[in-house]
């Protein structure tokens, strides 16, 4: 079974990040997100055998199966992404509920079995929007309501689930957080007039804060404009990008919250070895 878990975890990643490629490619279109999925060169309907996430793109070198035209990279590096993301959640959520490390809520076994299993889903639910979120933005500089605002709504739900155990400092760390975070791009947002940032940060640093919760959400933050501000240099140096260039920010915070999910507390002990 300790095998079979990982290789089941990765296996629905890939099926995750496949699903993850039809949101991101439809979305910014105003697409359907049903229906079957087609080469955008000659609109030829791909087979199931096709569409086998990363091993079907290997087999087929890259291209399309009718037209030959090459298949963009981005597909199976969603796919594996994904996966390598769930495993991780899957390993460090793991990890939490293991003997001896006290996970909460835990009145019984039957409790912490159903504890443990949502935590999981809820991470990986939650990472599934946030790696939508980085692609599409990256690709089209926008966070699509129809992303943000669902994931929002699902953490809150899990968050409020506290409630009913009396746990009234966990969910007042996350919405605080969350709180916190939003009104930080908010004041951004209106110094800059919108120049310096937009208002979909606003909503997925309100998403950040409900994930992570106090105090991952100071390294999460910390780090998106600590790389944000090294691409954005180097973009400068390289001659792709100047000052007033348009770079976006979603990409930044999103690998902020993974790095922060699992290394922040990590790294807040670390910095707190040094003061």
């Amino acid at each position: 079974m300790q095998i079979f878990y990982p290789i089941f975890i990765f296996c629905l990643g890939l099926c995750a990040g496949s699903f993850l490629n039809v949101v991101i490619y439809r979305l910014p279109k105003g697409e359907k997100i049903s229906g079957r999925s087609c080469c955008p060169h000659c609109k030829k309907t791909i087979a199931w055998y096709d569409l086998i996430p990363v091993f079907s793109f290997l087999a087929l070198f890259g291209r399309c199966r009718y037209c030959r035209q090459k298949i963009s990279l981005r597909y199976p590096l969603v796919e594996i992404t994904t996966a390598l993301l769930f495993l991780l959640i899957f390993n460090f959520q793991f990890s939490i509920f293991s003997p001896g490390a006290n996970p909460p809520l835990a009145d019984n076994e039957f409790s912490i079995f159903n504890f443990q299993f949502l935590t999981i889903l809820y991470h990986l639910i939650i990472a599934s929007f946030l790696i939508a979120i980085f692609f599409i933005d990256l690709r089209h500089y926008i966070i699509p309501d129809k992303i943000v605002l669902p994931a929002i709504a699902i953490a809150l739900i899990f968050n409020f689930q506290f409630l009913i155990f009396n746990q009234f400092s966990i969910i007042n760390y996350s919405i605080l957080s969350g709180l916190g975070g939003a009104v930080f791009f908010l004041a951004i947002v209106l110094i800059s007039h919108g120049r310096w940032m937009g208002t979909g940060d606003i909503k997925l640093a309100f998403l950040m804060g409900l994930f992570l919760g106090f105090p991952k959400i100071l390294p999460a933050l910390f780090l998106s404009f600590l790389l944000g501000g090294i691409m954005g240099i180097g973009l400068i140096i390289l001659g792709r990008k100047n000052l007033k260039s348009e770079i976006p920010f979603g990409p930044f915070l999103v690998a902020g919250t993974f790095i922060a999910l699992f290394w922040g507390q990590n790294l807040i002990n670390w910095y707190l070895s040094l003061i």
